[in-house]
């Protein structure tokens, strides 16, 4: 027995040479330092490219506004090109009758405001009696001594604040200006995007050549269609928890309905993030409006609608297009809230999408490359009968 497991030994190491330790170590170093050297590439050329967009944010956010506007307003487009109409004629009357949409909403939206802001700021005026109050008795009891302390330095914070108070409001001057130039830029762009957008694709193949033209094109489909299923999808999810939540806000009588289920709807494009600030806002309205009662109903209809959304709308809906796991949507939707505000919040989960695309056709790509031939049938056939020949 013992010599049969000699042979062995000797069998392995006669068939496999016998490598140094350091060599074996070596040479793990080395593709460990490789590989960290491409990592460390990789992370500077996107800090780069992060620098360059951060610089040129003024011209690319009315890009990536107008793609996803234009995502939106593609399908009208198209139908009336396909009804015979110019490019020109059928960009025309899809933008302009996507602005007097738009317009009919504010101007439903702002009288309703108008004639329940003084009621509402009554009603908040009186929460506010109702938590001094609160606060003034057990288990707290704050003297009034203290509350009147406590407005008296948030006076004086406002008033030492006053220059930068001053310098703000020129501020927000200057960035109303910025966004009216925007929004302009956007409309001027999604109007050509209607347009010409679909020359882009032959004009890019021209530009990059056969090779690359056809991978790139692959790519911009995957991803118009991925970014465009998005938007109509999540439009409908946010239209059916507008409506829900509105309508519940509407019969319990809960001032500025209206306006808090546009909210819900706009909220609704920023997923998981926007649901939960719209409902919160949604429940606050109706403590003060309504009181304790009407809140927590206002409460549990939401937390119901927000149910109905994770669980039947999200997954049935946005399960073909995004792809995107719930804590890769947090996190996007995080950092892009925290480097870019609300715009960056809005713009988080299709921008990640897109480059989930990226990579999923990248990862095609090298399977393809990578599998192992598959042999021709007629080969297959000519070897046999090569095989099937006497030998003389």
């Amino acid at each position: 027995m013992s010599e049969t497991v000699e042979k062995s030994v000797k069998t392995q190491s006669n068939s496999r040479p016998v490598r140094e330790r350091g060599d074996v170590i070596g040479s793990g170093l080395l593709w460990l330092a490789k590989w960290s050297l491409c990592i460390v590439a990789i992370a500077l050329g996107a800090w780069v490219l992060g620098t360059i967009a951060a610089r040129l944010w003024v011209v690319l956010l009315p890009i990536v506004l107008a793609v996803v506007v234009t995502t939106v307003l593609w399908p009208a487009a198209r139908w009336l090109t396909r009804h015979k109409l110019p490019n020109a004629l059928a960009a025309s009357i899809t933008l302009v009758g996507f602005l007097a949409l738009l317009g009919g909403v504010i101007a439903l939206i702002v009288p309703s405001v108008a004639d329940q802001a003084p009621q509402l700021a009554d009603k908040a005026t009186a929460g506010v009696n109702q938590v001094r109050d609160w606060a003034q008795g057990p288990p707290l009891n704050i003297r009034d001594e203290q509350l009147d302390s406590a407005v008296q330095a948030i006076v004086d914070r406002l008033q030492s604040s006053g220059t930068q108070i001053a310098n703000g409001v020129f501020t927000g001057v200057s960035t109303a200006t910025s966004v009216l130039i925007t929004v302009f830029l956007v409309l001027v762009l999604v109007f050509f995007f209607l347009k010409d957008g679909q020359r882009l694709l032959p004009w890019m193949n021209k530009v990059c050549g056969d090779r690359s033209g056809r991978h790139l094109e692959a790519v911009l489909e995957r991803v118009w269609t991925t970014l465009g299923g998005f938007i109509r999808t999540q439009a409908i999810v946010s239209m059916v928890d507008a409506v829900l939540i509105g309508a519940a806000l509407f019969i319990l009588g809960v001032p500025l309905a209206l306006v808090l289920a546009v909210i819900t709807f706009i909220g609704g494009f920023v997923p998981m993030v926007g649901a939960f600030v719209a409902g919160a806002l949604a429940v606050l309205v109706a403590l003060v409006g309504n009181g304790l009662t009407t809140a927590l109903i206002v409460l549990g209809v939401v937390i119901a609608v927000q149910q109905l959304e994770g669980n039947v709308l999200q997954p049935v809906l946005q399960s073909r297009t995004v792809e995107l796991h719930a804590v890769i949507v947090l996190l996007s939707v995080t950092a892009g809230g925290s480097l870019y505000g609300i715009t960056g919040a809005f713009l988080a989960v299709p921008v990640v999408a897109m480059i989930a695309v990226v990579v999923r056709y990248v990862g095609e790509q090298i399977d393809t490359a990578t599998a192992p031939a598959v042999p021709d049938e007629d080969e297959d056939e000519d070897q046999r009968d090569e095989q099937s020949l006497p030998v003389r």
